[in-house]
This record gives structure tokens, sequence and C-alpha cells, in this order.
């Protein structure tokens, strides 16, 4: 098939899967076009039957500030009718859904067929905007197929829009073969001795991800075993963080990685994940934690019980409750037999539930059922 993938190409969950997605298809023998802005983050610079289209954003003196849809929805457009695409894949309702809706109407053809993949601040922030309700209601109506990335995030579609419309639930994937926790390339000796405990936390550093407590449940945890933590990410929460484990005299204690790449060379290394978002439509990097072997110590909120088993792959905790998550931390770091275990139940639940070779065959069935519709 021909498909066009549409994402935020910046780091986060939704580009991540949009473009490991992308890759994997392409792999697969169909023929792949990514249509954004910049160059989606993890998109290798070349590979067979992948193609990427840059999405022009002009600064007219008429507008105040650049109409991104319009021109997204023209560039979406051109390369369906050049390429031929079957399907045009958008992830993120808005805009990107809706551009799609536009490219349709200027093309005045059944092809190609729209399928929204929903994952999350599309629905429970920008969606609930007041300012955003109606064209995000109207533009996942008018989409051909829709997936959401969880149970959680299906079911909180259709109550807050009152959608009748049917939602496929295919969840977020992993590359087992990649975040696989017997070839870590990296150093384990470079960031922590070797009676120390990693703690890691990996995210964009938004408010939602709640970096400040990361911080204080690792700084009661390092009270009583000696430790160190990995902060992977960058984002508008990066300065207070620093100011934190300043504060709370960390500061020779934390590591912070900023952006990075090549992220399963750097998970592999955790002893635990940390993860007290406000909600996660899924968490996907609590699910790259896991094929790593890594435990998440996470909130009882949105998705994120769909990934992590509270009690065998990790401890879900209620939002907020910094000592619960500390204490269930240091219960695993003391107790090596316990900790192992989970170790691996966590691996095992990544490959047998969430590996890319269980979940890419399901887009594919569903690009093919809303394109024979």
């Amino acid at each position: 098939m021909n498909i066009g993938i549409t994402c935020y190409p910046v780091a986060g969950g939704s580009g991540v899967v949009a473009t490991e997605l992308g890759i994997k298809l392409a792999q697969k023998g169909h023929q792949v076009h990514f249509i954004a802005y910049s160059t989606p983050f993890r998109l290798p610079h070349y590979q067979e039957n992948l193609f990427f289209h840059q999405v022009e954003v002009s600064n007219y003196p008429l507008f105040k500030y650049p109409p991104y849809t319009l021109t997204l929805a023209t560039k979406m457009a051109e390369v369906s009718a050049l390429w031929s695409l079957d399907i045009l894949h958008v992830h993120y309702a808005i805009p990107h859904a809706t551009g799609a809706y536009l490219a349709k109407k200027i093309l005045k053809k059944d092809k190609p067929k729209v399928i929204t993949t929903l994952h999350g601040t599309d629905i429970t922030l920008v969606g609930n905007d007041k300012s955003f309700f109606h064209i995000t209601k109207f533009s996942i109506e008018e989409s051909n197929g829709v997936t959401a990335v969880s149970e959680f995030l299906k079911r909180k579609t259709k109550e807050e829009f009152e959608l009748d419309k049917e939602i496929e639930v295919i969840p977020n994937f992993v590359e087992t073969k990649k975040f696989d926790p017997s070839k870590p390339p990296s150093k384990r000796e470079r960031f922590a001795q070797k009676e120390e405990k990693i703690l890691m936390h990996m995210s964009n550093f938004r408010p939602v991800k709640r970096v400040e407590d990361v911080i204080r449940v690792f700084y009661l945890v390092n009270q009583k075993i000696p430790s160190k933590l990995m902060l992977v990410g960058d984002g508008p929460e990066s300065s207070r963080a620093l100011s934190l484990v300043q504060k709370l005299e960390i500061a020779d204690r934390t590591i912070f990685l900023g952006e990075q790449c090549g992220v399963e060379n750097i998970v592999c290394l955790g002893d635990l994940f940390l993860l007290p978002s406000n909600s996660e439509s899924f968490g996907l990097a609590a699910l790259e934690a896991m094929s790593c072997g890594v435990p998440v110590i996470g909130t009882k909120t949105g998705g994120l019980p769909e990934v992590v088993i509270d009690g065998e792959t990790g401890y879900l905790a209620n939002l907020g409750d910094v000592d619960f998550m500390a204490k269930k931390a240091i219960e695993l770091l003391i107790d090596e037999n316990k900790l192992n275990s989970f170790k691996q139940s966590a691996r095992k639940t990544a490959v047998e539930k969430f590996d890319s070779d269980l979940i890419v065959p399901l887009y594919e069935r569903y690009y093919q059922r809303v394109a024979n519709c």
C-alpha cells in the first residue's frame, strides 16, 4: 500500500510511535510518505520505501500567525495525488485530522482514506479546550477510521465528545529486539558505582509528567540506598527540575542527559523507571523501559495500568503519593530476588503483549479494512 503519515516530528510518544510504525511498514514493503514541518524524531536518514515531504510554513505580512493547517492540507493533497496514496494516517486530531479533511476536499476523490490515531493530549488537553472542541469532534467524525492507543483513551474520547463513531484500540508497541536488556552497549560504570542503583525518568518534561515528583521520590530513595538519578529528555520543566535538585542538595547524584536519540542504549542501564504523571494515555516510555527489563513505578492514571501490571512489572500509586512510590522503590531495590523477578516479568510482558511484530500487523489489517470500505 501507499501510506502517508503525519505526526508532530518532535520528541514525544505520538511522534515516536508514528515514526517507528512508518519504519516497520516500509521494511515490510509498503511505500511510506511522512508529511511534516520537519524530519520526524527517530526517522533514519535513508531507508528503502521511506520518503519525507516537508511542509513549508510561510510568513505572510497579512497573517499574524503562519496558517500551518492550510499549508499542511495543501502538502497532503499534493503528496496524495502525486504518489496515489491509499491511506493518509494522521497522528493527533488537531491540526492533522483537520488538515487531512481539507486535503480530501481539495482532491475531490474517495482516496486516500483518512485514519486518525488519538494519542491523548489531543483529547484530554487540546480537545477539551472549548475553542477547539467542535473542530476536534468534527475532524474525528469525518475520519474514515479512528484508532486510540488504549481502552482508557477510547472511553475518554467517547465520553468527552459524545461520539457514536467506532474507535479501534491498537496499543503502542516497542521493538523488543532493539530495547533489549541483554545487549546494553553503554557502560554502566560511566554513570554509577557498582554498589549504586540507577533510577531513571524519560519524557518531554512537560508539567503533566510531574518531574518534581520524580526528584522527590529519588531524594527519599537515596537516603536509604546509594543511587543515581538519570533524567533523559528536555522541556519546559527542566529549569524547575534543576532548581529542585540543587535545593535538595542532590545535584551530584543527578545526571541530566537532555534529549537523546539512542535511548535504548541508556534505558537498559536503569534499575527502576519513574513515571508519576498526571495522566498517561498509554505510557510508551514505561513500555520501552519494561522491554529493557526495567520495572516501572508509576501512577494509577489513564492508560498506564493497561501497560504496567501492579505488583508484577512495577508498582502503581495514587497521583502525587511520593512517599508510597519511594517506599515501593526501596522495597524492590533492597531485595535483589524480587527486583530480578520484576525485571523478568517486565521484559516478558513487553515481548509477549507489545512487540512491534504483534502490533504492526494490526495496523495493516485495519488499513485494509478501511481502504475497502
